[in-house]
């Protein structure tokens, strides 16, 4: 069986499925998802799968566009992807003629808002995404002698800058917190075009998180690679 970790909500709805026992949601918060991997007892589990949204690094990705991890880089370490894990689940999404792109993703333990912090990490690294939970997954993976393996969507790309409401916009169960976004927008009202521009870069996202989870049968992924 598999275990799931996602940062919101909408994306553990979308996760949810056949031969996935768990999906572990943290509400965009690291502390949060260590405490709740602590506690999880891994007996049974096959493997770990970081499965959600991600900010673009490579500026050729474009909101909606699907990046297979091949590693995970953060400041703890680098946690390599089988190769045969990551093709497997590359060539199961790219038979539907959706348009993978394989490659590092970067973790980081808070919303990465400016291009010009984005350009530096791929400077540094030559990652193509960043997230904030699937260095936490590999760690915890690693720790229990798990495969692991991570796709994700791209939500906003390279150029483009979130607001810095986006820090507090997430409920602890990962549901979009209204009201303090509105409470943003009345103390920075100059946001509200960033954020209007970033939800359509997140209904992208979340459109082609959809399509990818159609054509994913975790098992056979795993199943497919020679591990």
């Amino acid at each position: 069986m598999f275990l799931v970790i996602t940062g919101l909500a909408q994306e553990s709805r979308i996760a949810a499925g056949p031969g996935v026992s768990h999906v572990v949601c943290s509400g965009s918060d690291t502390r949060r998802l260590r405490h709740q991997l602590s506690g999880l007892n891994p007996s049974g589990l096959r493997a770990v799968i970081s499965f959600g949204i991600a900010g673009g690094l490579d500026p050729s990705l474009e909101p909606g566009d699907v990046v297979v991890a091949t590693a995970v880089i953060a400041d703890k370490g680098t946690w390599k992807v089988p190769r045969s894990v990551a093709s497997a689940m590359a060539g199961r999404v790219g038979a539907s003629g959706i348009t993978v792109k394989q490659g590092a993703l970067v973790g980081v333990e808070e919303p990465v808002l400016l291009p010009q912090t984005k350009a530096s990490m791929r400077e540094a690294t030559d990652a193509i995404a960043v997230d904030m939970e699937s260095h936490i997954g590999a760690d915890y993976a690693a720790a229990h002698n798990l495969q692991f393996a991570a796709i994700r969507v791209i939500s906003d790309p390279a150029e483009r800058a979130l607001p810095p409401l986006a820090k507090k916009a997430l409920k602890p169960d990962g549901r979009v917190d209204f009201g303090a976004i509105f409470s943003g927008l009345a103390r920075a009202p100059s946001e509200i075009s960033t954020l209007i521009r970033a939800g359509g870069d997140a209904g992208r996202a979340f459109a082609g998180l959809r399509r990818c989870r159609r054509f994913l049968d975790f098992g056979l992924c795993f199943g497919l690679a020679d591990l």
